[in-house]
């Protein structure tokens, strides 16, 4: 294979058959600007479904330490931010939240948003990550007062079972079966 195969087209089959730089390509956005995951589970092919790849995924973030696991964290961005407004946020993250309407928040929601949000990375020095696919915007802005009040090691811990969820959601997407005629 020469190129990347379009999205829309892969499925388990042909994503067990991929090169390294492909597999890497074509999953470099199932956790945020972290391709260092699929690279490093790639090796592990073929799997037979697609929870045996995800645990796979997910067991290469659990034994790459702290360290590498502070910085996917940190390579999400904050629910509604100024680059979400701005339009810089990853195709997937922009749907998502889009998806929850975080797109069309009020004033108020955005200023509680952009509140909690602040107070959230100043307590626990990164950003509160939530799957907020089929979440509600009030739902959402719960979650996160709530949130504020654990520990940080719940936190990371919690920011991390988070991501695990997104990037179901995103294999779950990349890997459905396209729409017949």
């Amino acid at each position: 294979m020469s190129s990347t195969p379009e999205r829309h087209l892969m499925n388990l089959d042909l994503l067990n058959r991929l090169s390294q730089v492909e597999f890497r390509a074509t999953l470099a956005d199932i956790f945020e600007h972290s391709p260092w995951v699929p690279e490093r589970a790639w090796a592990q092919r073929p799997w037979p479904d697609i929870d045996t790849l995800h645990r796979a995924l997910c067991d290469v973030v659990t034994a790459a330490g702290e360290t590498a696991q502070l910085a996917l964290i940190r390579a999400h961005p904050q629910l509604a931010s100024k680059a979400a407004l701005r339009g810089e946020l990853t195709h997937a993250s922009a749907s998502e939240q889009s998806g929850a309407g975080l797109d069309q928040c009020s004033e108020e929601e955005l200023r509680q948003l952009t509140e909690l949000n602040a107070s959230y990375a100043d307590k626990f020095g990164f950003p509160f990550i939530l799957a907020v696919r089929g979440r509600t915007r009030p739902a959402i802005i719960a979650n996160l007062a709530v949130r504020l009040f654990h520990r940080r090691d719940d936190e990371f811990s919690e920011a991390l079972r988070q991501i695990e969820r997104i990037a179901r959601l995103r294999l779950d997407a990349l890997l459905k079966s396209p729409p017949t005629a």
